[in-house]
């Protein structure tokens, strides 16, 4: 994974980071703890599993939640920006979908959304189709989060 690589070019810039989780459940904050030095850079995260989680403590609007559902594009690019504006950093990541085993949303298992708030200004969403079991989706997950803020970082050198 890339955790490495993008820790160390976080910590090497200066530029702090901050994650909301809801699927991974803390999973790309605790894989990225495991980079020495890290805590120059990470003042904190977020795990939002609930709705009302992600309103509560990343101001996503609930209408939104109401309106798109939890896994869509619009509320992972919404829990990144609130994540990104409560602690004040340079860069946040959000993972919202749905691990499974069963259905949410009429979204099968293994669709996930991921969000990235860049220093720039620019709030992104990807989609993501994992296969595997709960485990495997949410490590998928995290992999997928890691490898694209790797070339975000790349881009915004």
């Amino acid at each position: 994974m890339q955790q490495q690589q993008v820790g160390q070019s976080l910590i090497a810039r200066h530029q702090t980071i901050t994650s909301a989780e809801s699927l991974t459940a803390g999973l790309f904050v605790a894989t990225l703890a495991e980079v020495s030095g890290i805590s120059a850079v990470l003042p904190g995260a977020f795990v939002t599993y609930a709705a009302a989680a992600k309103t509560k403590l990343v101001g996503v609007p609930a209408e939104l939640i109401t309106t798109y559902g939890v896994v869509s594009d619009q509320v992972a690019r919404a829990m990144a920006r609130g994540a990104q504006e409560k602690l004040a950093t340079d860069w946040a990541i959000s993972f919202t979908g749905v691990a499974g085993p069963d259905a949410l949303e009429g979204h099968p298992a293994g669709t996930v959304y991921i969000g990235v708030a860049t220093p720039s200004g620019k709030t992104l969403a990807q989609r993501y189709q994992f296969q595997g079991d709960r485990q495997a989706v949410r490590e998928a997950s995290v992999a997928a989060g890691f490898d694209w803020l790797a070339v975000l970082l790349s881009e915004e050198s």
